[in-house]
């Protein structure tokens, strides 16, 4: 693994020669010892244990279930290509190699949505088992495949099944991965049969990690405690349309036919969904807070109060903590893609690019693999090429041999928190007791007793989420409300009302687009993609689109969804569904290209729905649309490495802001004049090398922590100590003297899930007030003083900044850089992360120093909270030449393999931190001259 870069904090005092040698050559003995037993034992993991479980990539292998022999072709990377002659042979055959690769990573994630992951884990996991034996995905999703999907896609999830189980046949754990052999030392876990209804439910995780606004609801209601309605709505300001471009520009709903229209331009068709229309704008009555943002105002009474911000405190702990289970979380999702018409590039056909962000796991949530069927007819339908999930047939984000598609999140609001009223074994709704729907879950727990819970719903399916924690029922019992909230009575409850907890048809969408061959057909199959409600791009060889699909719920004009509801009161119920027709939508509009990247779909004034009160801000789209109107102005051209260089850049938007207002300061102190001197002339570009990033990103955190962090309410700041030093010691923290005090607040964690650019915008209107009470400084010990203005604020987060990075990397400034700062760490996001010592270093890797940070395109994101460290990353990125598809780039964050030590584990790493991109064979031609391996799968 690479060294630990991080500089130390300090001198001590030194030891006598004598003590110091004797002690040094005790050091060195201990290491020698611990060394030699170090290698004898990974020296038995990596022959007896690690290998064992690597996968056959040569020669042939039979399989009972297939019609005809498969090849499974594999380049230098070991990216596997599959050639079949039918349909279900060629999903038999993924299955079975995403089980060779990624098996316990699959095994962990139907655990994971099954509620199941203390069977494997043990007593650790039971929390997290409760709160997701409450969501119900696993019932969601065989409900979903009993009822909702083709009977072909149900025939390829069987075909799916049916070859990760034939790889699992007469394997023992230690056979499929190392993880098991380590999980033996504790249990006797053995993984059972995959099944089809495994692959459904990874869907309805994903959409959980793309589930909307639900934290930002949380948060407005929590800060009725402390906040008034102006102050939420400064913190939660309105989309800049004047300043940051919408997804759809060139189209508008049309009162007469109910349906969205693009005047110029073909259509394209999908069918009707149906749902009730009806506007989401206007005021409402909301629990526990003052006020909504976007295209609602949301202003209201305050019902609930103190009860909701009791329950909604305590789930925070649970809601972060489900993510963590197999790495994928909430937090820092976003995405860029944008594609290029024929007319702006160097081809004459369309580019597209696409780079979605999560947070950084390993293996990569993503797989990457080409399904091919020999001759494409009614037989073998499909040859298409792209990124999947390890668990899960068919390809989600890629190509076939006609189209191309990317993905980013769309962020409307599918998900409602609504506060229940709880009376005796029901809940009060239009002034009636109604009774729970209940059920009950038995957990079983390695190497201890099972636990059975009760799950209770209210109307409409909604888990009583609130159920999940002993604490919040007796908070409930005992909360204090608002007079205009029934009685307390048996205390309150807070329920969910989530889209993706109804079945649907997700899994059929993802076949359908696989094989569509125009935009005809890719408009229908996106017709059927549900939940998560995504961003959905196109290009074929000689057209652009951009469609909007998902179940998207409308609501009665008092609601617009951006904080909690009151569950006893019927009239914040949801109205329906916004029809598919109505959904908006472009077609080679007149501009030439199309970018998305987490922003507003369309401007409100265009659209009566209400999508969400809580975009991204539109820093990203708009520095991709700058970038690519820069580069066509004039009739320039777009090529294929263009887009990649786009992809790369690290400019940031709030430096170009703040950094002519922190040269005006006078910082007085010398050592701190050093480090404001780094932004004099610096062009804002995070580069991993640059010493003025580290800096400006330092001070931009010691901004947030002074400006917002102890202003909020208590539940949504991370307990901490403050950075403070005293001013008047300039010697540095090497200085035994010196005061440094930590500071942590989730001010930074509060931000857009897309990488930040909320806080942007607030410290951008911010600006131009200089003496609002956000400027006023906290008082650190005696000195300095609190403070009531912007500059003076500035100036000691400038100082702070200095000393936090004297700490971290030390006094010289020449020695600084972004990267020593920003660095990227890949966990097994299992025994990697809670897994004894010498099993974290066998799993892990790291670190890599990178560029780029918040709300670049480059969004390599960090936590202002939690220090500087990468937390979420363009978990792949790719770029597709519709020209001749040969010439197409991809890479992934890690590797193909899920296995350690595989040759295959992070080998695209370091390329994907350098920026790089590899061939990205698609041609039965191309595919052949590049293959390394090549795998016969016989009948």
């Amino acid at each position: 693994m690479p060294p630990n870069t991080t500089a130390t904090t300090g001198d001590k005092p030194a030891k006598s020669g004598r003590k110091k040698g004797r002690k040094a050559r005790l050091v060195v003995l201990v290491l020698v010892l611990a060394i030699i037993a170090g290698v004898a034992y990974g020296a038995y993991w990596s022959i007896s244990t690690v290998r064992a479980s690597f996968p056959q990539t040569k020669g042939s292998i039979t399989l009972q279930g297939l019609s005809g022999p498969v090849d499974v072709k594999r380049d230098g990377n070991g990216i596997p290509q599959i050639y079949a002659s039918s349909d279900a042979d060629l999903f038999m055959a993924q299955g079975y190699v995403q089980a060779q690769d990624r098996f316990y990573e699959m095994d962990v994630r139907r655990h994971m949505t099954s509620g199941r992951l203390s069977e494997m884990f043990g007593k650790s996991q039971v929390d997290n088992d409760e709160f997701l034996r409450t969501l119900g995905w696993d019932r969601v999703a065989k409900e979903e495949y009993d009822t909702k999907l083709s009977a072909s896609t149900k025939k390829y999830l069987q075909a799916y099944a049916k070859g990760v189980n034939a790889y699992l046949k007469g394997k023992d754990g230690k056979d499929i991965s190392l993880e098991y052999a380590a999980l033996g030392f504790d249990n006797n876990y053995k993984p059972g049969p995959w099944t089809p209804v495994d692959s459904v439910s990874w869907l309805k995780a994903m959409a959980w990690d793309l589930r909307g606004n639900m934290q930002d609801e949380i948060d407005r209601a929590l800060m009725t405690s402390r906040l008034d309605a102006k102050q939420i709505a400064q913190l939660y300001p309105d989309y800049p349309y004047d300043r940051h471009k919408a997804i759809v520009q060139e189209g508008q709903y049309d009162e007469v036919t109910k349906t969205f229209e693009q005047s110029g331009s073909s259509s394209g068709s999908g069918t009707s969904t149906g749902g009730t229309t009806g506007t989401g704008t206007g005021t409402g009555t909301g629990v526990g807070a003052g006020t909504g943002t976007g295209t609602g105002t949301g202003t209201g009474t305050s019902s609930g109060g103190t009860a909701l911000e009791s329950q909604l405190a305590g789930l925070y702990d649970v809601l972060d903590d489900v993510p963590t289970a197999v790495g994928v979380n909430g937090q820092g999702i976003g995405s860029n893609s944008w594609v290029v018409a024929g007319s702006h590039t160097i081809t004459g056909h369309p580019l597209l690019a696409n780079d979605p962000h999560l947070s950084a796991s390993l293996p990569s949530v993503w797989y990457q693999m080409g399904l091919h069927c020999r001759t494409v007819s009614s037989k073998c339908q499909y040859d298409v090429t792209g990124y999947t999930f390890a668990g899960m047939p068919g390809v989600v984000i890629g190509h076939n041999q006609d189209i191309a598609w990317g993905m980013t999140n769309s962020g409307v609001d599918v998900t409602d928190l609504y506060l229940e009223k709880l009376s005796g074994d029901g809940y009060l709704y239009d002034g009636d007791t109604k009774a729970f729907k209940s059920r009950e879950e038995t957990i079983k727990v390695a190497g201890g007793k099972s636990k059975t819970i009760v799950v209770r719903q209210t109307r409409d399916g909604m888990p009583l989420l609130s159920d999940r924690d002993d604490e919040l029922v007796k908070v409930g019992k005992k909360a204090t409300v608002d007079t205009a909230a029934p009685d307390r009575g048996d205390g309150y409850g807070v329920a969910l009302r989530w889209t993706a907890l109804d079945p649907g048809t997700t899994m059929d969408a993802v076949f359908a687009m696989d094989k569509a061959s125009n935009w005809s057909e890719f408009r229908s199959a996106s017709a059927l993609f549900d939940v998560p409600s995504q961003n959905l791009i196109y290009a074929d060889k000689n057209n652009i689109g951009y469609t909007l699909p998902g179940k998207i719920p409308t609501r009665a004009e008092k609601d617009d969804g951006s904080i909690p509801a009151p569950g006893w009161d019927s009239s914040y119920k949801w109205t329906g569904y916004i029809p598919e027709d109505a959904l908006p939508y472009e077609y080679n509009p007149k501009r030439g290209y199309i970018v998305t990247a987490n922003q507003a779909v369309i401007d409100p004034d265009k659209y009566p729905y209400t999508l969400t009160t809580d975009w991204g801000y539109g820093t990203r789209s708009q520095r991709i649309t700058d970038l690519i109107e820069s580069k066509i102005k004039g009739g320039g051209k777009v090529s294929t490495d263009d887009m990649r260089q786009m992809q790369l850049d690290n400019s940031s938007e709030i430096a170009k802001l703040l950094v002519p207002a922190l040269l005006k300061i006078d910082v007085g102190d010398k050592e701190v004049r050093k480090a404001q001197e780094l932004l004099e002339g610096w062009d804002y570009t995070q580069d991993a090398d640059s010493a003025a990033a580290a800096y400006f990103n330092a001070v931009w955190r010691n901004i947030l922590k002074l400006a917002f962090g102890n202003k909020l309410p208590k539940e949504l700041r991370v307990e901490g100590q403050c950075l403070w030093v005293d001013p008047v010691n300039t010697t540095g923290p090497a200085d035994n003297t010196q005061k440094v005090r930590e500071c942590g607040q989730r001010a930074a964690d509060q931000a857009q899930p897309d990488g930040g650019d909320r806080w942007f915008e607030v410290v951008r209107k911010l600006m131009n007030d200089p003496k609002s009470a956000w400027w006023t400084t906290p008082k650190a010990g005696t000195r300095p003083p609190a403070t009531h203005n912007r500059d003076d604020l500035f100036k000691r987060a400038m100082i702070d900044a200095r000393w936090e990075l004297t700490a971290k990397l030390g006094k010289d400034i020449d020695t600084w850089s972004w990267g020593r700062l920003h660095r990227l760490f890949l966990k097994n996001q299992t025994l990697g992360t809670d897994g004894p010592g010498f099993l974290k270093y066998i799993l892990n890797r790291g670190p890599w120093k990178l560029s780029g940070g918040e709300a670049t395109v480059n969004a390599s994101g960090w936590n202002a909270a939690g220090g500087y460290g990468v937390v979420w990353v363009p978990s792949m990125r790719m770029v597709v030449n519709l020209g001749d598809l040969d010439k197409s780039k991809w890479i992934n964050l890690t590797g193909a393999s899920g296995h350690a030590y595989s040759a295959h584990y992070v080998d695209q790493t370091s390329k994907w931190a350098k920026g790089e991109l590899l061939d990205w064979n698609f041609s039965a031609k191309a595919v052949d001259k590049n293959t390394s391996d090549t795998l016969v799968l016989k009948p």
